[in-house]
C-alpha cells in the first residue's frame, strides 16, 4: 500500500486553514500496468442472521414494500448500482447448520427451524430465491456449504442440484421446482471457521474431510464450481500452511476472516457512534493491520504454491462494534469511519492483487458494516455504499505503480499512523484512477500528482467527508452524509489536488 500521511490545506468545500499547508508528491507509472485488481475483491455476504436477507433485503411476494419475486426493489436496485460482482450466501456461521432441502419447493410447505439457537427461519430464502437475487443484480454465487451438521452425500446432491442436467434426478426435482437449466454456481465453499462455529477442528483433521468432500462434489464440467476452503482466522497461519499443503484438484482459494474492532479486545470492541478521537484512530489502526496479515499468509503460500493458483479470500471483513441493543442482531450505525475503514482495506486489497482475488464484506444488509440500513418500508444508505460505489471503476483495472515522497503521519497518543493512504490503476474505460483517503480528522492535506509519460491536466471525482467523525444517515435524515463532486485543474504544469481531513477520495485524471 502506497501512503502518503498527512497534516494540511483542503479541498473543495472546506476553508483552507491560515498556515501554508505542506505538500505531499503521488508518482504514478502508467506505462507499466501490473496486476489485475480483481472485481472480486469487492464481493458482499448475505448470511440468514438478524434482518440482513429478512426484511432487509426480502420481504416476500405479498409485500406493501414494491418487491420483485420477494426482493425489495430500492435495495435491489440500490446494490445494482454498486455492480456488486459476487455475493457469498447463506453464511457464515449460519452456513454449518442449514440444511438446502429445507429451502426447495412450494414455501408454504417448506419446513421452520431454529437459526443459531434462537431465532426462527422460516426458509422462505432457498436455492432459487438466492439465484433469483444473484439473477437481478447480474451478480456471481458464491455458495457455502455445510460441513459442520451436514454430510458428504447431502452437500454432494445441493451442488448436483444446482449444477446438473436434464438427467438427473436431482436436476429433474429442480425443474419440477420451477427451474429447468442449472443454476451458475461460481465458487463453492467448504464449510465455514471450521476452527469455531464450523466444527472446533483442527486443519489436519479438515484438510482430510476437505478431500473427502471435495472428491464427492461432482458436477459437469460446463457448470463446475471452483472450491474455497475455509481456512483460519485473522493472523493464525497454521491454517493455510496446512490446507496449502493439501488442496489439490478445483480448489482455487483459502478463506481468512479478519474484523476490525475500536477496542483492544473482543469484549470491549468500542462504539458505532459517540466515539471519541482515541477510538477513531484506533479503529484505523486495527485495520492497516490487515496489510501485515496479507503479507503473512502470502509468505505461507508462496512457499507451497509459488505459481500463485491459490487465492487468499478474505470472505469476512469490516468492522464489528460492542452490542448497543440494536433492534436487531448485529446491527450496527456506519458512520464516516467506517467509509474510510472500507477504503483503506481496498488501497491493501489493491496492493496484494496477486494474492488476493476475492474479499467479501460483511454484510450487505441491516449486519455490521452494512452497505444498506432498512426500516420496514425506509431505506438508507450508508457511507460504506458510497465508498463501494466511488470505487467501481478499480473493478477489474490494472494496479498501477505509485511512488511517495514528503509523507506525513497522523499521531494521537501513542499511536501513530499514515495521514493518507493511495492507489491508482488503469480502468477498462482507459482512465486513470488516483483514490486518497486522509486519516486525519483534523488537517488536509495538498497532493500533487506526477504521471510518468503523460500530461495531466485536471483531475475529477467524488470526495466523501463531514465535519462530524461519526457523521451518518438516518431514516429521519437520510442524506446527512452523501459523496460531493470535486475537480482541480493543473496550474504551471502541476496537479495540486486538496484533500479535506477525515475524507475518501476517488478522481478520474484529465489529459
Amino acid at each position: 500500500m502506497n501512503i502518503i500521511k498527512h497534516s494540511l490545506a483542503v479541498l473543495g468545500l472546506i476553508a483552507a486553514p491560515a498556515f501554508a499547508a505542506s505538500q505531499v508528491s503521488i508518482s504514478i507509472d502508467a506505462s507499466k500496468p501490473g496486476p489485475v485488481i480483481n472485481k472480486n475483491v469487492y464481493g458482499q455476504f448475505a448470511e440468514h442472521l438478524g434482518t440482513g436477507v429478512y426484511n432487509g433485503l426480502w420481504v416476500g411476494t405479498k409485500s406493501d414494500i414494491p418487491n420483485t419475486r420477494g426482493w425489495r426493489n430500492d435495495v435491489v436496485g440500490a446494490l445494482k448500482a454498486l455492480h456488486v460482482p459476487l455475493v457469498r450466501w447463506p453464511g457464515g456461521c449460519f452456513a454449518d447448520t442449514y440444511h438446502w432441502r429445507d429451502g426447495v419447493g412450494p414455501q408454504d410447505k417448506r419446513p421452520s427451524n431454529v437459526n443459531g439457537g434462537s431465532v426462527e427461519e422460516i426458509n422462505a430464502v432457498g436455492t432459487h430465491e438466492f439465484f433469483d437475487l444473484i439473477d437481478m443484480l447480474g451478480a456471481d454465487a458464491y455458495i457455502n456449504g455445510n460441513v459442520g451438521t451436514g454430510s458428504v452425500q447431502e452437500m454432494a446432491d445441493w451442488v448436483e442440484y444446482m449444477t446438473s442436467d436434464g438427467g438427473s434426478p436431482l436436476a429433474r426435482l429442480r425443474a419440477r421446482n420451477g427451474h429447468e437449466k442449472p443454476f451458475k454456481v461460481a465458487y463453492f465453499g467448504i464449510g465455514n471457521e471450521l476452527w469455531g462455529c464450523g466444527g472446533n477442528l483442527k486443519p489436519d483433521y479438515y484438510a482430510n474431510l476437505y478431500s473427502n468432500y471435495e472428491a464427492f462434489l461432482r458436477a459437469p464440467e460446463k457448470s463446475r464450481p471452483k472450491m474455497i476452503a475455509s481456512g483460519g482466522s485473522g493472523f493464525d497461519t497454521a491454517w493455510t500452511d496446512v490446507l496449502s499443503k493439501e488442496l489439490k484438484g478445483r480448489t482455487v482459494g483459502i478463506s481468512v476472516h479478519q474484523y476490525t474492532i475500536a477496542g483492544a479486545t473482543w469484549d470491549t470492541k468500542g462504539k458505532d457512534l459517540g466515539f471519541k478521537e482515541g477510538e477513531w484512530i484506533s479503529t484505523l489502526a486495527n485495520t492497516l493491520k490487515m496489510d501485515q496479515l496479507i503479507k503473512d499468509h502470502a509468505a505461507v503460500l508462496d512457499k507451497h504454491d509459488p505459481e500463485k493458483k491459490i487465492g487468499l479470500m478474505i470472505d469476512e471483513w469490516g468492522t464489528w462494534y460492542d452490542d448497543a441493543g440494536a433492534r436487531s442482531a448485529l446491527f450496527q450505525q456506519n458512520s464516516l469511519r467506517d467509509a474510510l475503514v472500507a477504503a483503506l482495506n481496498f488501497h491493501i486489497f489493491h496492493d496484494h492483487a496477486e494474492r488476493v482475488p476475492m474479499t467479501t464484506i460483511a454484510q450487505m444488509v441491516n449486519v455490521l458494516q452494512a452497505m444498506i440500513l432498512t426500516d420496514k418500508e425506509k431505506m438508507i444508505l450508508t457511507p460504506t455504499y458510497y465508498t463501494f460505489q466511488m470505487y467501481v471503476p478499480f473493478q477489474d483495472a490494472r494496479s498501477l505503480p505509485l511512488a511517495i515522497k514528503d509523507n506525513t503521519s497522523y499521531t494521537l497518543g501513542a499511536t501513530t499512523i499514515p495521514g493518507v493512504s493511495a492507489s491508482a490503476a488503469l480502468a477498462r474505460d482507459g482512465k486513470v484512477y488516483l483514490a486518497l483517503v486522509n486519516t486525519d480528522p483534523r488537517n488536509a492535506v495538498d497532493v500533487a500528482v506526477d504521471v510518468a509519460g503523460a500530461k495531466v491536466n485536471a483531475a475529477a471525482g467524488k470526495v466523501l467527508t463531514s465535519a462530524a467523525m461519526d457523521a451518518h444517515n438516518t431514516f429521519q435524515n437520510p442524506q446527512v452524509i452523501k459523496p460531493a463532486a470535486i475537480s482541480a485543474r493543473a496550474a504551471g504544469g502541476k496537479l495540486s489536488i486538496k484533500v479535506p481531513a477525515k475524507a475518501v477520495m476517488v478522481v478520474a485524471l484529465e489529459k
